[in-house]
C-alpha cells in the first residue's frame, strides 16, 4: 500500500474571521448535535443565503469536522469499478482513500493525505466517518478498515492500524462506518474480529491498550461515553446487544439483548441525564441507568412496538428534555416520541422528502438544534437546508433552501447521504463532487 501526504504551497493571508464554536467531529462537540454559537440566523434572508465557498471532493458519506480554522473531510477518488448502490450486492472498486485540510475562511486545500485502497462493499461511493480533531491531531477511519492519525498541522503520519492485517476483521457489508470516539488519552473504535469487537488506543502511540466482545459482525454504531454518579461507561451497540463496558478494562458492566433487523446498529444511543434510548431498524429501547454499589447497572423501561417510538437508521437523534426526535426508516418522517412512555407525539415527512410518499424508505435528514432554543437547522437527503421550530406541539417551518445538489441515489431517488458541521458562523456540507461553505452569520444578511 502506498501512503503519501501533499502540503500545497501557499501565502499567508489574514481575512475577516467569523466567530464561532468549532464542530471537531460527528454530532459537533458535545456530540448532540446543539450548536452553542450565538448570533446566527433564525430565518432564511430574502435574497437567500450565500456561499462563501466550494471546493472539489470525492465520493464520500463521512462528513466534514472543523476545528481551529480549518475544514477536515475524507474523500475516494476510484479509477475503476462501477457503484450500483444494490443492498445486496458488493461492488469491486479501486481507487485512492483521501483526508483532506482545507482553510475553513476560503476553502483553499492545505494538505491531503492519501493511500490506494481497494472497495469491497455494498454502496461504496467513499468513507462513511467523520475525521476527529483532537489535540493537534486527526483521527480518519477509512470504509475498508484503515485507522490512520494524522498531524493536524501537515497530514504526516503520526500512526496507523489496518483493522483487516491486525484484528482479522471483515470488513462490514456497508464499510466501517462507527466514527471513533477519543476520549482522555484514549482512542475508542469498533473493529472487528473474534474478542476484538471494541479496541481500545492509546491516542498518542496507537498502543493497544484492551480489547473485548465478539459478535456476528460488527455492526456500524459508534462508541459512546457516558458517566452515571461519577462512573464513566464505555456504550457498544452491536448487532446482537447494546453493553456497557469499564473504559479502563473492557470489563462489560451490563448488556441487554437489541437486535436490529439486518445487523442494523447504526445510530448512536442518545443519553439524557441517567435514561438512554437506543433504535434501529426494528428495535427501540428506553432504559433507566443507575449505579449500585459502585457498579453501573440498566433497567430497560419500555421496548417499541409496531405501533409507537421511532426507528432510525440514517440521519441522527436529537434527545433533549421535552421529547426524542428522529426519522423513522419504515415511514421516512421526521418523528417525535414522548420519552417516557415511548409514544409517538407526531409525525412529517415534509423535512425529509423531496416528494413526501409512503412507499418511500430510508428518508435522511439531519437535526441541529441551536442551543436554548426550539430552533434547527435540518439538512436533508436532497440538499435542502431547513429552519424549523421543533417541540413535542409539532413542526413548524420558518424556511427552506438548496445548498447542494444530491450526487448519489438510491431507491430510484438522488439523495446527499453526508452529514453536515457547523462552525465559524457557516454550515459545511459535501457531496460525491464538491464541499460547500453557506454564511450563516446573522450579521451578513
Amino acid at each position: 500500500m502506498t501512503i503519501g501526504r501533499a502540503l500545497i504551497p501557499f501565502t499567508l493571508v489574514f481575512l475577516p474571521y467569523l466567530s464561532g464554536e468549532d464542530w471537531p467531529k460527528w454530532l459537533g462537540p458535545t456530540g448532540d448535535s446543539v450548536y452553542h454559537a450565538q448570533n446566527t440566523v433564525t430565518s432564511i434572508p430574502d435574497g437567500g443565503l450565500a456561499t462563501r465557498w466550494e471546493s472539489p471532493v470525492g465520493l464520500g458519506y463521512g462528513g466534514p469536522s472543523v476545528a481551529d480554522g480549518r475544514v477536515y473531510v475524507m474523500d475516494y477518488v476510484k479509477s475503476s469499478g462501477e457503484v450500483t448502490n444494490l443492498p445486496s450486492s458488493l461492488d469491486p472498486l479501486s481507487g485512492t482513500e483521501r483526508v483532506l485540510c482545507f482553510d475553513s475562511a476560503t476553502g483553499r486545500l492545505i494538505w491531503s493525505f492519501e493511500y490506494a485502497r481497494d472497495y469491497l462493499m455494498s454502496y461504496p461511493s467513499g468513507p462513511r466517518c467523520t475525521p476527529i480533531v483532537d489535540d493537534g491531531r486527526v483521527y480518519a477511519l477509512g470504509a475498508e478498515g484503515d485507522l490512520n492519525c494524522l498531524d493536524a498541522e501537515d497530514g504526516a503520519l503520526i500512526w496507523s492500524k489496518r483493522f483487516k492485517q491486525d484484528y482479522g476483521a471483515e470488513t462490514p457489508v456497508w464499510g466501517h462506518s462507527a466514527h471513533p470516539l477519543v476520549h482522555g488519552d484514549t482512542v475508542y473504535c469498533i473493529v472487528g474480529g473474534e474478542g476484538s469487537l471494541a479496541v481500545a488506543f492509546d491516542k498518542h502511540t496507537g498502543a493497544e491498550r484492551w480489547r473485548a466482545l465478539s459478535a456476528s459482525s460488527q455492526g456500524y454504531c459508534p462508541p459512546s461515553m457516558l458517566t452515571i454518579d461519577g462512573v464513566d461507561q464505555l456504550i457498544i451497540w452491536h448487532p446482537q446487544a447494546i453493553n456497557s463496558l469499564n473504559p479502563e478494562t473492557g470489563e462489560v458492566y451490563w448488556s441487554e439483548a437489541m437486535k436490529p433487523t439486518w445487523g442494523g446498529s447504526i445510530q448512536a444511543p442518545r443519553i439524557l441525564g441517567n435514561h438512554l434510548f437506543v433504535g434501529g431498524p426494528g428495535v427501540a429501547g428506553y432504559f433507566e441507568l443507575a449505579v449500585n454499589n459502585g457498579v453501573p447497572e440498566a433497567t430497560l423501561l419500555w421496548k417499541g412496538d409496531n405501533r409507537n417510538a421511532v426507528y432510525p437508521v440514517s440521519g441522527n437523534i436529537i434527545f433533549d428534555e421535552k421529547a426524542i426526535y428522529a426519522v423513522d426508516q419504515r415511514s421516512s418522517s421526521l418523528t417525535a416520541v414522548e420519552r417516557d412512555a415511548g409514544e409517538k407525539l407526531w409525525e412529517t415527512q415534509e423535512p425529509v422528502l423531496k416528494e413526501p410518499s409512503r412507499r418511500e424508505r430510508h428518508g435522511t435528514a439531519f437535526l441541529m438544534r441551536l442551543r436554548d432554543t426550539d430552533t434547527y437547522y435540518i439538512l436533508n437527503e436532497s440538499g435542502d437546508f431547513i429552519v424549523a421550530n421543533i417541540d413535542p406541539s409539532g413542526y413548524e417551518e420558518i424556511g427552506r433552501q438548496n445548498v447542494i445538489e444530491p450526487t448519489n441515489f438510491t431507491s430510484g431517488r438522488p439523495v446527499v447521504w453526508s452529514s453536515p458541521a457547523l462552525g465559524d458562523s457557516s454550515l459545511f456540507a459535501r457531496n460525491d463532487e464538491k464541499i460547500v461553505a453557506v454564511d450563516l452569520a446573522a450579521k451578513s444578511y
